[in-house]
């Protein structure tokens, strides 16, 4: 399907903090992205971007999918909390300049709370990469953030 929303309107991050360079397609259960490592890219040195951050571009892409489920039904998306991730395994240290990174995360639970957890994936030239992230988002993140305080 062709994606009819950008990044910037699916995912609440914004400026260097948002990581995705584009969504490429999706489905009802599913969204890929890609990310492009440059060397303006967030956290990158001249051997390109850590490899730990592949977990901020997976929960990211997470993120999106909730944006598109939010427009879908005509409303702004809300953020979202990673709680934790299962496996992540990827055997590279870095993603290095110049790299296209393919990024797939697949639905598996969605309970009424808010809670959700997703199968992750990473794509590169030089490697393949996947994780179980869990995910927390509550209907309103202020008021969570502030109770969350207290």
């Amino acid at each position: 399907m062709k994606p009819e929303f950008t990044v910037d309107e699916l995912v609440p991050h914004s400026g260097q903090m948002s990581l995705l360079s584009e969504i490429t397609d999706y489905g009802e259960e599913w969204l890929s992205a890609a990310v492009d490592i440059t060397p303006t890219s967030m956290f990158a040195d001249e051997k390109g971007v850590p490899a730990w951050v592949g977990l901020e571009y997976m929960a990211q892409a997470i993120g999106a999918y909730a944006g598109l489920q939010e427009r879908k039904q005509g409303r702004e998306p809300k953020l979202g909390f990673l709680l934790g991730t299962r496996k992540y395994s990827v055997p590279v240290a870095y993603f290095v300049l110049g790299e296209r990174i393919e990024v797939r995360v697949t639905k598996n639970m969605e309970a009424e709370n808010g809670l959700c957890a997703f199968d992750c994936e990473l794509h590169g030239q030089r490697f393949e990469a996947v994780a179980s992230l869990n995910i927390f988002q509550p209907d309103d993140a202020d008021t969570f953030l502030r109770e969350a305080q207290q």
